[in-house]
Protein backbone atom coordinates (compact mmCIF):
# COMPACT_ATOMS: atom_id res chain seq x y z
CA UNK A 1 0.00 0.00 0.00
CA UNK A 2 3.31 2.23 0.62
CA UNK A 3 4.57 1.86 -2.39
CA UNK A 4 1.14 2.84 -4.20
CA UNK A 5 0.38 5.60 -2.14
CA UNK A 6 -2.50 3.99 -0.88
CA UNK A 7 -3.78 5.07 2.74
CA UNK A 8 -6.77 3.39 4.87
CA UNK A 9 -10.08 5.14 5.24
CA UNK A 10 -10.55 2.61 8.34
CA UNK A 11 -8.79 3.35 11.40
CA UNK A 12 -9.40 -0.19 14.20
CA UNK A 13 -10.75 0.54 17.39
CA UNK A 14 -9.25 0.03 20.32
CA UNK A 15 -10.24 -2.58 22.83
CA UNK A 16 -11.53 -0.06 25.81
CA UNK A 17 -12.88 -2.29 28.75
CA UNK A 18 -15.70 -1.01 30.97
CA UNK A 19 -14.30 1.81 33.08
CA UNK A 20 -17.34 2.44 35.94
CA UNK A 21 -17.81 1.11 39.23
CA UNK A 22 -16.68 -2.11 39.75
CA UNK A 23 -17.81 -4.29 42.64
CA UNK A 24 -15.62 -6.06 45.11
CA UNK A 25 -13.23 -8.78 43.45
CA UNK A 26 -14.56 -12.38 44.80
CA UNK A 27 -11.25 -14.54 46.72
CA UNK A 28 -9.11 -16.46 44.93
CA UNK A 29 -10.31 -20.37 45.90
CA UNK A 30 -9.07 -21.55 42.63
CA UNK A 31 -5.33 -20.27 43.36
CA UNK A 32 -5.36 -20.99 39.64
CA UNK A 33 -5.45 -24.81 40.21
CA UNK A 34 -7.45 -25.79 36.76
CA UNK A 35 -8.23 -29.11 37.54
CA UNK A 36 -10.93 -30.78 38.74
CA UNK A 37 -11.18 -34.40 40.39
CA UNK A 38 -14.53 -35.01 39.80
CA UNK A 39 -17.55 -33.70 37.90
CA UNK A 40 -19.02 -30.74 39.10
CA UNK A 41 -16.21 -30.14 41.82
CA UNK A 42 -15.34 -26.37 40.03
CA UNK A 43 -17.00 -24.41 37.47
CA UNK A 44 -15.27 -21.37 35.61
CA UNK A 45 -17.00 -18.29 33.81
CA UNK A 46 -16.74 -15.03 32.15
CA UNK A 47 -18.06 -13.10 29.77
CA UNK A 48 -16.75 -12.40 26.10
CA UNK A 49 -17.52 -10.12 23.07
CA UNK A 50 -17.77 -11.09 19.92
CA UNK A 51 -18.65 -9.29 16.66
CA UNK A 52 -20.95 -11.08 13.81
CA UNK A 53 -22.12 -9.30 10.82
CA UNK A 54 -20.69 -6.09 12.75
CA UNK A 55 -23.14 -6.41 16.07
CA UNK A 56 -21.37 -7.17 19.18
CA UNK A 57 -22.85 -10.57 20.81
CA UNK A 58 -21.33 -11.59 23.98
CA UNK A 59 -21.24 -15.17 25.52
CA UNK A 60 -21.29 -16.04 28.59
CA UNK A 61 -20.41 -20.00 29.80
CA UNK A 62 -19.68 -22.11 32.51
CA UNK A 63 -16.95 -24.66 32.05
CA UNK A 64 -16.61 -27.31 34.42
CA UNK A 65 -13.19 -27.86 34.80
CA UNK A 66 -13.17 -31.60 35.06
CA UNK A 67 -14.05 -32.03 31.45
CA UNK A 68 -13.89 -29.04 29.59
CA UNK A 69 -17.81 -28.79 29.25
CA UNK A 70 -19.69 -25.93 29.12
CA UNK A 71 -22.57 -26.78 31.64
CA UNK A 72 -24.55 -23.62 30.67
CA UNK A 73 -24.52 -20.17 28.58
CA UNK A 74 -26.19 -17.38 27.69
CA UNK A 75 -25.60 -15.03 24.84
CA UNK A 76 -26.94 -11.40 24.96
CA UNK A 77 -26.35 -8.33 22.80
CA UNK A 78 -25.39 -6.15 25.92
CA UNK A 79 -23.26 -7.80 28.64
CA UNK A 80 -25.48 -7.06 31.48
CA UNK A 81 -25.81 -8.64 35.53
CA UNK A 82 -29.12 -10.45 33.85
CA UNK A 83 -27.49 -12.53 31.31
CA UNK A 84 -25.05 -13.85 33.73
CA UNK A 85 -27.72 -14.68 36.25
CA UNK A 86 -30.26 -16.65 33.79
CA UNK A 87 -27.13 -18.54 33.09
CA UNK A 88 -26.25 -19.41 36.38
CA UNK A 89 -29.57 -20.11 37.44
CA UNK A 90 -29.88 -22.32 34.44
CA UNK A 91 -27.04 -24.11 35.48
CA UNK A 92 -27.60 -24.72 39.26
CA UNK A 93 -31.37 -26.14 38.26
CA UNK A 94 -29.23 -29.24 36.32
CA UNK A 95 -26.02 -29.21 38.76
CA UNK A 96 -25.14 -27.79 42.09
CA UNK A 97 -21.41 -26.86 41.76
CA UNK A 98 -18.82 -27.20 45.08
CA UNK A 99 -16.90 -24.54 43.71
CA UNK A 100 -17.85 -21.79 41.63
CA UNK A 101 -15.02 -19.70 40.46
CA UNK A 102 -14.81 -16.19 38.29
CA UNK A 103 -12.68 -13.82 36.96
CA UNK A 104 -12.84 -9.98 37.58
CA UNK A 105 -15.10 -8.87 35.12
CA UNK A 106 -17.86 -6.20 35.57
CA UNK A 107 -21.09 -8.36 35.06
CA UNK A 108 -19.59 -10.75 37.41
CA UNK A 109 -17.77 -8.04 40.39
CA UNK A 110 -21.48 -6.72 41.06
CA UNK A 111 -22.84 -6.37 44.51
CA UNK A 112 -24.82 -9.65 43.92
CA UNK A 113 -21.83 -11.63 44.54
CA UNK A 114 -19.68 -9.57 47.18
Amino acid sequence: MVQMGLKSLVRPQRYQSYKGVIGKAAPNLLNRDFEAKRPHQKWVTDVTEFIIKGEKVYLSPILDLYNREIISYEVAQRPHLSMVMNMLSQAIKQHIPIIYATYSNTSISNKIYS
